[in-house]
């Protein structure tokens, strides 16, 4: 009997402690529930979703501002030739000092292009130089071998277009030509036939004889003092060579 109340008891022992333990357990988790805060079932489900969203593309960075563009600076179209620079010419017309006088007008025409120092056509090959003859004059004794003919320069044509020009002119083919006799040299062989006839007379005492022969020696005198004085023309032939040379910078416009 005594050993059956001893496993009684051992029982009892061991359903109450496990009573206990179970109590113990749903108090705790009865703890745990209250201490839970509320959930508001009303409140959106903020579910995402597992795909990643697309990045948004970067903004390409501003470009810095373009600097202005300096404008090319515009060249000068304007050609200048140099104040001692020559242009050959031939005149168009024939020149004479019998027919012409100062002040009359003559035109030439460029026979070869004239460019500057950089190779550029200023006046070109055709171009009409205008020209004034500022003096002429025959030559009037045998030393003379030249006469005189001053030309002037004072425009150029270029394609219909005039262009003031400042120099000197050359007529480089004149030549001398000898006028026929006139009244002047016959009086010239007049006079020194009379002066020799006047002194034959004086030498021979006043006979005849001495006259004659000074009035032929007289005459010879006369005769070579008009051949030494006579007239000779300055002429120039047409299309004989022209030069004109600057006297001062030419520049021509666009």
């Amino acid at each position: 009997m005594a050993g059956n109340r001893l496993v009684f008891l051992t029982l009892a022992l061991l359903a109450g402690c496990g009573g206990d333990s179970a109590k113990s357990r749903i108090t705790d988790d009865s703890d745990r529930d209250l201490q839970r805060p509320e959930v508001d079932a009303s409140a959106p489900i903020n579910d995402r979703s597992t795909k990643s969203t697309p990045k948004a593309k970067a903004k390409p960075a501003a470009r810095p501002a373009a600097k202005p563009v300096a404008k090319p600076v515009a060249k000068s179209t304007s050609a200048m030739l140099a104040s001692g620079t020559a242009i050959t010419a031939k005149f168009d017309g024939a020149i004479s000092s019998r027919t012409h006088k100062a002040g009359q007008k003559l035109t030439g025409t460029v026979s070869s292009d004239v460019k500057d120092k950089s190779g550029r056509v200023v006046i070109p090959k055709g171009s009409k130089v205008h020209l004034t003859i500022a003096a002429i004059h025959e030559s009037e004794n045998k030393s003379d071998k030249t006469g005189k003919l001053v030309l002037t320069p004072t425009q150029v044509v270029i394609a219909g277009r005039s262009y003031p020009l400042k120099g000197s002119a050359s007529a480089l083919d004149r030549t001398l030509k000898d006028r026929k006799t006139n009244a002047g040299d016959l009086a010239k062989v007049g006079v020194g036939a009379g002066a020799g006839a006047l002194l034959g007379t004086a030498v021979s005492g006043g006979s005849t004889k001495g006259a004659i022969i000074g009035g032929v020696a007289g005459a010879a005198v006369g005769t070579q003092r008009a051949i030494q004085t006579q007239d000779r023309d300055v002429v120039v032939p047409a299309g004989s060579r022209l030069k004109v040379t600057l006297g001062a910078p030419f520049r021509r416009g666009a």
